[in-house]
């Protein structure tokens, strides 16, 4: 009994072991190539596929979702003879699980060469700052030329992007040093215009405020001029109103005489021909007030005459002239 055992259990191993063999479940997005004593049988795809066990093989399992593989940074020389290392990152796709199967032995390796090849001819053509400003047009030329190299290994190359491109050291330190001119020299255009703009409109204000401050002041001197004429059309209607006599005048008009002679730069003064009649008037009041009011009248008189004499022989005009006695 226990050989028949034995067996049992070894066929019951077999069987299993067969079953495994001949069920196959694929996960979607993927593919995987069966091969029938080392031949090309078919394409098994997503979902549970049976095969032929110890016969049909499993040979390769491909994932068609889209992938991400990047480049490590390559060397490239540019048109006016810079080195320049470029990353570049590549979005592709395999369609043909057979043909990345058979048409190419790695498909990785492949495209990264055909990658760097690509782009050394591309950017041997360019200078280094159309290099550094055309980054769509090298991703456009290089995506074109990978796709028709990569479409008979069933691979589709969905995008291409430049990472980073670095120029030499030496470089970098002249364009930052340029950048820096540059914005200093943008600093110094917008505060020149800022100064600008701050003096003119400096000057605006100031104008505005001068004629402002003219019509201001023209506006009081009228107003002043006006409350004066007001002041003197008062004064003299109250003088015509109170009807003052020539002796109260004529002691006002004594009074003022002090105030013209004052200063000591008034070395020469006139005296008005009015004094005269403003003496005449004033000796004529005092005379009717003293105990010798004739007498003075009559010395008033005799002066009187004297003066019209004198005026009318040396002088001709109204005006005495006399000189202001020396205060020293």
């Amino acid at each position: 009994m226990e050989p028949v055992i034995i067996v049992l259990v070894i066929l019951v191993v077999l069987v299993f072991i067969a079953l495994i063999k001949t069920i196959q479940v694929i996960p979607q997005a993927s593919a995987a190539i069966v091969e029938r004593f080392g031949r090309y049988t078919r394409t098994l795809n997503a979902g549970l596929n049976i095969v032929v066990p110890f016969i049909d093989t499993i040979r390769n399992r491909i994932d068609l979702r889209e992938q991400v593989v990047p480049f490590p940074p390559q060397p490239v020389i540019t048109q006016d003879n810079l080195v320049v290392n470029i990353d570049t990152v590549i979005y592709y796709q395999v369609t043909d699980a057979r043909a990345a199967t058979y048409e190419v032995a790695s498909y990785i390796q492949a495209i990264e060469q055909l990658t760097v090849t690509t782009l050394r001819n591309i950017i041997g053509g360019m200078d280094l700052e159309r290099t550094l400003t055309s980054r769509e047009e090298i991703n456009a030329a290089l995506r074109g030329v990978l796709d028709e190299a990569t479409g008979k290994w069933g691979i589709r190359v969905n995008r291409v992007e430049l990472k980073a491109i670095e120029p030499p050291t030496s470089i970098q330190d002249s364009m930052e040093k340029q950048m820096r001119a540059d914005r200093d020299k943008r600093a110094a255009i917008l505060t020149a215009e800022g100064t600008r703009q701050a003096a003119i409109l400096t000057a605006e204000g100031e104008k505005q405020s001068q004629i402002l401050r003219a019509e201001g002041e023209a506006k009081a001197a009228a107003l002043r001029a006006e409350g004066e004429a007001q002041a003197v059309r008062t004064v003299f209607e109250a003088i015509h109103a109170g009807d003052p006599d020539q002796k109260l005048l004529s002691y006002q008009y004594l009074q003022m005489l002090p105030k013209i002679a004052e200063g000591d730069a008034n070395k020469l003064w006139i005296v008005p021909s009015e004094i005269g009649d403003a003496l005449k008037g004033l000796s004529g009041a005092m005379g009717n007030f003293g105990p010798f009011g004739g007498n003075s009248g009559n010395g008033n008189n005799g002066n009187n005459g004297n003066n019209g004499n004198n005026g009318n022989n040396g002088n001709g005009g109204g005006n005495e002239r006399r000189e202001k006695p020396s205060l020293d």
